[in-house]
């Protein structure tokens, strides 16, 4: 168990605006929403299929509800889990105004309100590195996910690249930090190495580990990141121009998939049975 050093609270305080352009939220939409649900759907191709209809999908740490939204989109019925009262009603609100039906939970990962063997799949986003108890967040997760299921996820690497970017840029610096307040905690971030063996622990084997990162090559976006959160530059805009995705470098951030112990789900294509391939 961790003690908690990061304030967890402010997406509390500033929950009511994750679709907002200028919110420091919205960095996780503008392209890291569409950049990791790129590789996302990649490895549902390659996995389960690609017909996701009557499908279920647990979102572990659903904040806004950035991508419980886009796997709702692509056929899978979802149910998001979020600590935050304020944020939970966000994805509420905003779910309803785009007719889509997604079932919003208060919940932690350490303690997930659902029952045993309920999802197809589960994914976690920008959250390991924040809970309490990492070994409590990934049993529970293998506990719910059934025999076979696909379980997607991104985090922090521990790196000192990590520590320049995530700690001393977006958080310390004046200039270009987003929040007044710690939102990581460089110690919580978790190597590859450390996560494999306990997902293995709790019976989900590790398929694959890609970086994610800002793709731009541009040396403009360094300004750019000093000219955000002003009239002059919207973190969505922000975020599309540094535009985030896969990388080959896990050096920052790095995401992947991994298949909980147990018979493989049906593989679909175009709506079609297609037998029982292992993954």
């Amino acid at each position: 168990m961790v003690r908690l050093v990061i304030d967890n609270d402010v997406y509390n305080r500033v929950g009511e605006s994750w679709w907002e352009e200028d919110n420091p939220l919205n960095l996780l939409h503008g392209s890291l929403t569409p950049g990791r649900f790129a590789y996302f759907r990649k490895v549902l191709g390659e996995t389960v299929g690609r017909d996701h209809r009557g499908l279920r999908a647990l979102d572990v740490g659903s904040g806004g509800g950035f991508l419980a939204e886009e796997f709702t989109r692509i056929g899978f019925r979802v149910t998001g889990i979020e600590p935050s009262p304020v944020s939970v009603d966000t994805a509420r609100r905003h779910a309803a105004g785009s007719a889509l039906d997604i079932e919003y939970r208060i919940g932690s990962g350490e303690h997930l309100p659902v029952p045993d063997a309920t999802f197809d799949v589960a994914y976690c986003c920008d959250v390991l590195e924040h809970v309490s108890d990492l070994d409590g967040v990934i049993a529970e997760t293998s506990r719910v996910l059934k025999p076979g299921g696909l379980y997607l996820f991104d985090t922090i690497n521990r790196t000192f690249a990590s520590k320049l970017v995530a700690i001393k840029i977006m958080q310390e610096w004046r200039m270009t930090r987003m929040f007044d307040t710690p939102i990581h905690d460089w110690s919580m971030c978790i190597r590859p190495a450390e996560l494999a063996p306990i997902m293995e622990r709790h019976g989900l084997r590790l398929g694959e580990i890609v970086g994610l990162g800002p793709r731009s090559k541009n040396p403009l976006r360094l300004l750019d990141l000093a000219r955000a959160g002003g009239t002059r530059l919207s973190y969505g805009e922000l975020s599309r121009r540094l535009d985030f995705g896969q990388i080959r470098s896990t050096a920052i951030s790095y995401m992947g998939f991994a298949v909980k112990n147990g018979e493989s789900p049906p593989r679909r294509r175009d709506g079609l049975p297609d037998g029982r391939d292992q993954l």
